[in-house]
């Protein structure tokens, strides 16, 4: 397992590399001047050209890229072009927002799809089977940011039940945890769907297998059989899954932070997205990508604990 841990570790290592380099060259190729943001329109051309030159703008695409990789390697993120902090202090202090949210999104999801997988499972092609399956299959089919939008209308303005904007006043845990049960909501939502398929599909494979019939012949219950013996082969798929879909939580929080003027990595990006502050913009999308690929490796050691044979085979 040792072996197969340390592949993936090594794969994970080179996608980020790879894809900090792209990104870099993806958002230093967005139109705009940072000299220009940064000093204002009355700035004369000498003073934005000592500006290109101190920020290291000046110099071929290429060095810039290099320059910041091995910064990055160093732990400087750069700095930022209109308050001149590190980039490293913003990022990290809109980071434990942004996760927060994602993880509590995914964990609120887990804990209703996995029942809602497992009992359609046990009652197949039944009305419950179905009913369930139409509500997985609906809810999957909203993005994140729409279901956001319509919680915020629906919970926040029409009925008051929860704050539309903000994250809650700093030290107040109940303040902030009715913040965040929004965004929570609006961002885990759609896996609910997704986690419920999955397990059912899962485990309605399993439960086929020759050793279940064997528990049924000794008199073992569905009920123990389905949590005891299917159920941790069943989830293997879905711990999969989350792993690979990380991406899609982070980049549905990132949204649903804009929605609800939330701070996080999301607002973060977006206020230097229309400021074309590109260092704090390659900042936040540059630890995005490393949560990925972290939440990917986090998978597939979960995985080779839960099932050895898997990482045998890759």
């Amino acid at each position: 397992m040792t072996t197969y841990l340390l592949r993936r570790f090594a794969l994970g290592l080179c996608v980020l590399i790879v894809s900090m380099l792209l990104l870099f060259v993806l958002i230093y190729a967005v139109p705009g001047d940072p000299a220009a943001i940064a000093l204002g329109p009355r700035a004369s051309e000498a003073q934005k050209a000592f500006f290109r030159e101190q920020m290291g703008l000046d110099q071929p695409l290429a060095m810039q890229a290099a320059s910041f990789l091995w910064n990055l390697l160093h732990g400087d993120f750069g700095t930022d072009i209109l308050s001149q902090r590190p980039v490293a202090d913003l990022v990290f202090a809109a980071l434990p927002r942004t996760v927060t949210l994602a993880v509590v999104g995914v964990i609120w999801a887990a804990a209703i799809g996995t029942p809602l997988g497992i009992w359609a499972a046990l009652r197949p092609n039944t009305f419950i089977d179905w009913l369930i399956g139409v509500i997985s299959t609906s809810v999957v089919a909203l993005p994140a940011f729409l279901m956001a939008i319509y919680a915020l209308i629906l919970f926040a303005v029409m009925l008051n039940w929860f704050p539309a904007i903000g994250a809650g006043e700093p030290g107040d845990l109940l303040d902030q945890l009715h913040h965040l049960a929004l965004p929570a909501f609006a961002i885990g939502v759609a896996w609910v769907g997704y986690i419920a398929r999955l397990v059912r599909v899962s485990m309605l494979e399993t439960l086929a297998q020759p050793h279940v019939r064997t528990y049924r012949s000794f008199g073992v219950s569905d009920l123990r059989i389905a949590l005891r013996y299917v159920l941790p082969i069943a989830v293997v798929p879905v711990i999969s899954v989350l792993g690979v879909g990380i991406g899609n939580l982070l980049s549905g929080a990132v949204l649903v932070e804009v929605v609800f003027s939330r701070p996080g990595l999301g607002s973060l990006a977006y206020d230097a997205v229309l400021s074309r502050n590109f260092p704090v913009l390659l900042g936040a999308v540059v630890v995005t990508t490393g949560l990925y690929v972290l939440a990917n490796f986090l998978a597939d050691a979960l995985i080779a604990y839960l099932d050895p044979r898997l990482a045998e085979k890759g």
